[in-house]
């Protein structure tokens, strides 16, 4: 049995009231987890929906001197800006989703929190509540920390998988493509490898954009002409990344037995692979940000919330992840 850690503690938002962000929150009272952690969230919305679960729970204040105990949620309370339902959406309560978003990027940032966990949120509603530029919580959170760019990656089902462009159409990645980025991305990938994951010597496989990564340009010059160059460019600096790779046979184990991670063009092309071996265990981390933010790989499932029928082992597995990262950059492993 692992040791527990009594002086690390991280902040985890309860996310979308309505969804099963609270329901997946309060199984952490009965978990086995490595460290401390702080559940922001509505005390009194978290402790109803203990009890429509029938969750034998006590909701109490989080205090740093606390000791915690099981079968007890620590909780910092924001209270929620209108009635909450679950699996019924209330554009009222966007307001409240973003604010706990705040305090925990406040808690990390004053050093109260370790790291940040996040539980899904709904960003349509977000949208419809007035905040027509919110994209969701990896764009909000580098806004908040003035970081320029950042860099989504899952890992889970023994895979690391970052993206070189997030949630755009199909039809514009290609257009998104560029040498700097490719350069940039790559770096920050390797960067955090190593400050985060004790990976002294990084080696990332690149999947090109085309089939057969362009077939030397009869089936597209993205490779040749972009992503070979930003490599060349990448080894000169010591970095360990291949040139641009056929993505249908990237992912084969062969291939994957000497990388420590693979970087796809778009998320449709790495995400699928990443979440069939590992859906409902995975984390997705935000590469990038001057603190360290790990959340679930999934969303609200509102149809699910208060149901007792949602599983919880993504945000466990988060935790778990926020807090090895957090070890990882304790021991400067990686540069800082």
């Amino acid at each position: 049995m692992r040791k527990f850690d009594g002086k690390t503690t991280l902040a985890v938002t309860s996310g979308e009231p309505a969804g099963i962000g609270p329901d997946i929150c309060l199984s952490l009272a009965q978990a086995d987890l490595p460290c401390r952690v702080a559940v922001l969230g509505d005390k009194e919305m978290l402790r109803q929906r203990a009890q429509m679960l029938g969750a034998d729970i006590r909701i109490r204040d989080y205090s740093a001197d606390g000791l915690p105990e099981k079968g007890v949620l620590d909780v910092v309370h924001i209270p929620l800006s209108a009635p909450c339902r679950a699996g019924c959406l209330n554009a009222d309560n966007a307001g409240y989703v973003l604010a706990l978003l705040d305090e925990a990027y406040a808690g990390v940032a004053e050093g109260r929190f370790a790291a940040m966990v996040t539980a899904p949120l709904h960003k349509g509603v977000i949208n419809d509540a007035g905040f027509p530029f919110f994209s969701g919580h990896t764009e909000y959170l580098a806004e908040k920390s003035h970081t320029k760019q950042v860099v989504m990656m899952l890992a889970g089902g023994g895979l690391r998988v970052a993206l070189l462009t997030t949630h755009l159409p199909l039809k514009d990645v290609a257009a998104a493509l560029n040498e700097e980025l490719v350069c940039s991305v790559v770096r920050i990938v390797h960067h955090d490898l190593r400050r985060y994951f004790g990976i002294e010597n990084p080696r990332i496989l690149l999947a090109g954009l085309n089939p057969h990564a362009g077939e030397g340009g009869h089936l597209g010059r993205e490779e040749s002409d972009i992503m070979l160059p930003a490599v060349r460019r990448l080894q000169a600096e010591g970095i360990a990344v291949s040139e641009p790779l056929p993505a249908d046979t990237l992912f084969q184990p062969f291939m994957l037995k000497d990388a420590d991670a693979v970087l796809a063009a778009y998320h449709d092309q790495g995400l699928p692979v990443l979440k069939y071996a590992s859906f409902g265990e995975g984390v997705n981390i935000t590469l990038g940000l001057p603190f360290i933010r790990t959340s679930v790989d999934h969303g609200t499932a509102l149809t699910l919330a208060g149901s007792g029928k949602a599983l919880s082992g993504s945000l466990k597995a988060a935790v778990d992840a926020a807090y090895t990262m957090v070890c990882a950059a304790d021991k400067g492993i990686g540069p800082v």
